[in-house]
């Protein structure tokens, strides 16, 4: 829930860029862990000079009476410590919740950037498309420097991410790596990635999947299947027919509620 008049209590701020899958893994974790909070939305680019008032220079950044989070697993394991839920993103059991930080860290440094490198392939050239996914929610500033300086921002997310058809290439392939590892794991036959609970693994893997899989309950996602390139969409069909992609919809459809 995204409560923007919250009363006796401390109003946590998540500076987001709205499309931003490593701020939608926040962004869950907040909602599930029923947490209030007020969300700022910026477009890329112009969030830095929001961020840098706060000690970082990405999203998603966290702003707390306890400081200021800019890693998005350092927020989830902060969000754990003051979540009301009942519900815990990191088991107790030593054994478990190393499981747990590992898959996290392999998700974040692995699928998350393969996802996004992929994605940006195809899309970030694209004006209306990335208008939907930057620019809904932000600053009517941005959103009008977001037309002026649209050919900039696209050509500099191609540099910094090294976009090319060589590394999108690479980048499928890493995504497809990814899934077979969660393939493997569920079919042990458990019911979540990491013990008999929802945890923190099922949550990353689900939110950074969500450009791959386009689950129906994302609350930011801006296309649908029949309106992306053929390539892209017969992609996205194949991964959510394997068994980690029927698996990460299910934690959107069964844990998504906002």
């Amino acid at each position: 829930m995204n409560h923007s008049k919250i009363v006796n209590t401390e109003v946590i701020r998540l500076i987001t860029i709205p499309i931003s899958h490593y701020c939608e893994k926040v962004r869950w974790a907040l909602d599930l862990l029923q947490i209030p909070y007020i969300e700022e939305k910026h477009v890329p680019a112009f969030h830095r000079s929001t961020t840098r008032k706060y000690g970082g220079s990405s999203v998603p950044l966290l702003v707390t009476k306890s400081g200021n989070f800019t890693d998005s697993t350092d927020i989830l394991h902060y969000l754990d410590t003051i979540g009301s839920s009942g519900v815990s993103l990191y088991p107790e059991q030593p054994e478990l919740r190393r499981e747990v930080a590992e898959l996290e860290e392999l998700f974040d440094a692995r699928l998350g950037v393969d996802v996004r490198n992929w994605g940006y392939f195809y899309r970030s050239g694209d004006r209306a498309t990335m208008r939907k996914a930057w620019c809904k929610g932000t600053p009517v500033v941005e959103r009008v420097g977001f037309e002026i300086a649209f050919p900039f921002i696209s050509a500099k997310v191609r540099q910094v991410y090294s976009i090319t058809a060589e590394s999108a290439a690479a980048s499928l392939q890493g995504i497809r790596d990814i899934f077979d590892k969660v393939d493997r794991i569920l079919a042990s036959g458990k019911p979540y990635l990491a013990g008999d609970k929802l945890s923190a693994a099922d949550l990353t893997f689900a939110a950074l999947a969500a450009p791959v899989l386009l689950p129906p309950e994302h609350p930011v996602l801006v296309s649908k299947i029949e309106e992306l390139p053929i390539e892209m969409a017969s992609v996205i069909k194949e991964l959510q027919a394997t068994p980690a992609g029927v698996y990460g919809l299910g934690l959107y459809r069964e844990h998504r509620r906002v």
